[in-house]
């Protein structure tokens, strides 16, 4: 299993994703890069005006660069309204993931019929009722349940696990140490504090084209499912509950955390260590910055913040001890306005 090398002709590349050739269409190029690490061969971007002074001592065969930088350089340079999308598509094409050949390893325990062009690694077990597209790839160690059913094109690397009944869709990538299914975290108490479990029947439904990060859980619903819609994007680290909705084309960055049956829109950024708690409802294209502890529903579009930005401990402890005196300070005020008002009118 090895990546494909590729190289592509400038024209070629142009020709494909798009843009303003500006230099000889026969150069070929065969790698990113950054600005300061290009060597012959690469591609490179700039898409802040303040790099273009890197260009000067930069050796990549081409760069990518936006329309008002197009003089910038004397270089081969395709000039795009975003560089950096052209970048991450050119990439792609560039760096074609590995994929291993079709079938079955022999230490691998397989309970239903699967297409001939499925992958399956060493150690995988693949439970009984399951369901699998063309193309996919089982990764070595995967757990794969009962009833489950994966899309064409996607891929489980090394030991994934999906319990039973859990549906995902087509071209999904889900990374190494992800649990899909799990019990949602359900329980009644009894007069005497001890916990009664409440069985989740739920099930977890992915859409296409999502990718979910290494060590993320999604936890089946309670009663109804735990719903992923298309291209959703979820880094590392993630928790998400029972019966949570996550809009198409939301993005939620590391160690982020979301309660039971929050419903999140489409379009949404949830940024690094951002808490939210359960019952909300957030709107369509909500950008929420990171840390913040959402303790609300957002009903509008925009860019949220409910956090503090660092200090030096010096001042956060005499800030907070203002913070401690607030409440009297507010009193205080109230009793001055009331000396301040003027008397009544007989």
């Amino acid at each position: 299993m090895v990546r494909p090398l590729v190289s592509l002709r400038l024209d070629e590349l142009v020709a494909r994703l798009g843009g303003e050739l500006i230099g000889n269409p026969a150069v070929t190029v065969s790698r990113v890069s950054s600005v300061e690490r290009a060597e012959e061969g690469d591609l490179a971007f700039v898409s802040d005006r303040k790099y273009l002074a890197k260009l000067k001592d930069c050796r990549a065969s081409v760069v990518v660069v936006a329309p008002d930088a197009k003089d910038a350089v004397d270089r081969p340079r395709i000039v795009t309204h975003d560089p950096y999308l052209y970048f991450a598509r050119a990439a792609q094409l560039l760096n074609p993931p590995r994929r291993p050949d079709a079938g079955v390893h022999p230490s691998a325990t397989v309970g239903s019929a699967i297409p001939s062009s499925v992958s399956v690694g060493a150690g995988a077990v693949i439970e009984q009722d399951v369901q699998l597209g063309e193309d996919v790839v089982i990764g070595a160690g995967c757990y794969v349940g009962a009833g489950v059913s994966i899309g064409a094109g996607t891929r489980l690397h090394p030991r994934v696990s999906i319990y039973e009944d859990c549906v995902i869709g087509k071209h999904c990538l889900i990374h190494s140490g992800a649990v899909i299914g799990a019990d949602g975290f359900g329980f009644a108490r009894e007069a005497d504090g001890r916990w009664v479990k409440i069985p989740q029947v739920g099930k977890v439904v992915i859409g296409d084209d999502v990718e979910i990060g290494a060590n993320t859980t999604v936890d089946r619903g309670a009663l109804d499912d735990t719903v992923i819609h298309d291209n959703v994007k979820i880094d590392n680290l993630v928790q998400v509950a029972h019966n949570v909705h996550i809009g198409e084309s939301t993005a939620i960055a590391g160690c982020v955390g979301i309660a039971g049956s929050t419903h999140i829109g489409a379009r949404c950024m949830l940024a690094g260590q951002v808490g939210v708690i359960g019952h909300l409802k957030i709107a369509d294209d909500v950008v929420i910055s990171a840390g913040t502890k959402l303790t609300k529903a957002i009903t509008r579009p925009g860019m949220y913040t409910a956090s503090l930005p660092v200090q030096s401990h010096a001042d956060w402890v005499k800030n907070f001890s203002h913070l401690r005196h607030l409440d009297a300070l507010v009193e205080r005020v109230r009793a001055l306005e009331k000396r301040l008002e003027p008397p009544e009118k007989p």
